[in-house]
């Protein structure tokens, strides 16, 4: 083979390389909640042209919207489903999507951290309320005296609530499934939505309805603060330029119109069933979801708490540590060890005295954000429960130690072990068995802790378990299947663990033999 041959082969390989480390140019990642039909929602399928995400697939107004715009700026669209909150800036700013595509309105405040595009859809606000309810008359803003009114969290929605005399202002919810859910549970009287918003919740909800207003009996809004628009980052010019331009020439408002029309009628729509008519089918049609949730879920805990332990462990032991030192160098390396120990000190005090959701959010957006360092959903899951756990492992360790009696630490010198041989032979055997019952519980809370790294997009049991109900808007059934996976999760776990301790302990009755005849004495 010649060289040149040879040399043209690694260099397309060392292109590869850098290519998969770096990711792929030519995709362009798009966030959106898959929550907030018919903008866009979730389902088990690729059917109506839904887009793949981590779980299942999201289809819907928006997802048609990207898949136009992705093609004309020649990138392979990813959706990227991501809550609400992180829509709003962090996803963006941490260079975690490209663009939100999420049904998202360009208020002033918005327009302060983001960059928006011209609308790609016009709308005006209502009040959604049930269809034979008490307010299902009202005419005017004003008719909603005395009702419970709320909607969604860190929108204009929420905030023209103010507007109406006498109502009572709820607090705001996360999603427009939860909302509908707390209005078909009677939890609220009615909430603020965009007309295509409350038209698909009116066409999956038979019970529902929405209130639409005049000018002059309606909501006082700017209507730029509810046309929708795609938000991207601050500066990207360039970027706003193209999707402008593809917005004019191929997303006219008849067009638009047309795949908001289709959007509507492809939602999934709710059916008429039981209690456990519900249940069945989601576990009929959802069992492969529910499963992949559990499996990371179980991947997640596990692995961070077996990290966590080896951290806590290194910690611990570091802190009880003699530096066995001579000479001139005594006082430096005394000087570096309370450095250290200063700096572990802190580390566990941070992360046991912060929650991990906060933790989560920090680590996740944060790292891409100022260091540019831009980890995967898991592996950034899997540090985070990792040096989570390390700090409250370490503690128990130290506990575990503390709970050895001092005469053995004494003996062991006296014969002249190392604090290695120490710690390796006599009190680590110890100091395992008595704090097994602890490192068992920590996995359990891990376990159930996973939940809130669904802010980071994980697709953990408790974030695909959201996605199926707000598809349908039935959050009791799905998390009662939730609940149920994971109490068989931890009550197994449980028994395991206890099994694990009889072994160590061994039997419970002891007989002693003669050494020689091997007779009972």
């Amino acid at each position: 083979m010649k060289v040149s041959t040879i040399k043209n082969k690694i260099l397309v390989l060392l292109v590869f390389m850098a290519t998969f480390i770096a990711g792929y140019s030519d995709d362009i990642k798009v966030g959106m909640e898959c929550g907030y039909a018919p903008f866009n929602w979730f389902q088990n399928d690729s059917k109506n042209g839904a887009v793949k995400v981590d779980g299942g697939y999201c289809g819907g107004y928006d997802v048609e919207i990207a898949k136009v715009i992705a093609k004309k700026l020649n990138k392979k669209l990813v959706v990227v489903k991501t809550k609400w909150d992180a829509l709003l800036g962090p996803a963006l700013t941490s260079g975690k999507v490209d663009l939100v595509i999420a049904g998202m309105s360009a208020t002033p405040e918005r327009r302060q951290s983001l960059k928006f595009s011209k609308p790609y859809y016009e709308s005006d606000l209502v009040v959604v309320v049930k269809k034979n309810g008490k307010y299902a008359n009202a005419k005017t803003i004003n008719d909603f005296v005395g009702a419970k009114i709320t909607g969604q969290l860190n929108t204009l929605h929420y905030d023209v609530i103010d507007q109406i005399k006498g109502v009572k202002k709820q607090t705001a919810m996360e999603s427009f499934p939860a909302m509908i859910v707390a209005l078909n549970s009677g939890k609220i009287d009615g909430y603020i939505s965009e007309r295509p918003g409350a038209m698909a919740a009116q066409f999956s909800n038979p019970n529902l309805k929405f209130i639409s207003f005049d000018k002059k009996d309606g909501f006082k809004y700017d209507t730029e603060e509810v046309n929708v628009a795609v938000g991207m980052k601050l500066g990207n010019t360039e970027l706003e330029e193209k999707v402008n331009k593809i917005l004019d020439e191929e997303l006219t408002p008849k067009v638009r119109q047309q795949i908001m029309e289709k959007a509507i009628q492809n939602q999934p729509n709710e059916t008429s069933r039981s209690f456990f008519g519900w249940v069945t089918f989601f576990i009929q049609n959802n069992w492969k979801t529910f499963l992949k949730g559990t499996v990371v879920t179980l991947f997640i805990s596990v692995t961070g708490t077996i990290v966590g332990f080896f951290i806590g462990l290194v910690v611990a032991l570091f802190r009880y540590s003699e530096a066995e030192i001579d000479g001139q160098t005594k006082k430096y390396k005394k000087g570096g060890l309370k450095v250290l120990n200063w700096f572990f000190s802190v580390y566990i005090a941070v992360f046991r005295g912060t929650p991990m959701i906060v933790q989560s959010m920090v680590i996740y957006y944060g790292l891409s954000q100022v260091f540019n360092l831009n980890l995967s959903p898991l592996l950034a899951a899997l540090f985070i429960v990792s040096i989570n756990t390390g700090a409250y492992m370490s503690e128990i360790i130290r506990g575990g130690i503390d709970s050895i009696d001092t005469g053995q630490f004494e003996a062991a010198k006296a014969i002249g072990m190392t604090n290695f041989q120490l710690m390796k032979s006599i009190i680590f055997p110890q100091m395992f068995r008595n704090i097994l019952p602890m490192i068992g519980n920590e996995l359990i809370v891990n376990i159930k802790d996973t939940s809130v790294l669904n802010v980071i997009s994980v697709t953990e049991l408790f974030f695909i378990s959201n996605s199926v109900a707000g598809t349908y808007s039935r959050y009791y059934e799905v998390f009662i299947i939730t609940s149920v996976i994971y109490f068989f999760l931890t009550f197994t776990l449980s028994l395991i663990l206890k099994q694990i301790e009889k072994r160590i302990d061994g039997p419970q009755n002891f007989e002693f033999l003669d050494d020689v005849n091997g007779e009972e004495k």
